[in-house]
């Protein structure tokens, strides 16, 4: 009785264990351009930054918008990829953006 159930145990994981490796496999595209987009903001960011000790006012405010652009971008990506969760966390990201374009002067 323990090597039938141990069989039928085997034969039900594999189609299971396919069925969650399509099912995020299907996911994983957006998933990986989410999160390409908020490296991408990350960079720019930073890229700000650096203009901002340079006194370039005029190209840290387009930056700042490109920032937020990407922000809303991945944002968009994780809620379709069924990562609601980091597409919330996002937020708080937007409002630090928001207070940076305060900052700089740029609203």
């Amino acid at each position: 009785m323990r090597a039938s159930s141990a069989t039928l145990l085997r034969c039900l994981a594999g189609p299971l264990a396919g069925l969650a490796l399509t099912s995020s496999a299907l996911a994983l595209p957006a998933c990986l351009e989410a999160q390409r987009k908020v490296d991408e903001a990350n960079a720019l960011r930073f890229q700000a930054r650096q203009e901002a000790r340079l006194g370039n006012h005029d190209r840290v405010c387009d930056t700042l918008d490109e920032v937020g652009d990407r922000y809303d971008d991945a944002r968009d990506a994780f809620e379709q990829c069924g990562e609601g969760v980091v597409a919330i966390d996002l937020r708080s990201e937007l409002r630090g953006l928001r207070i940076a374009k305060k900052i700089n002067r740029c609203d």
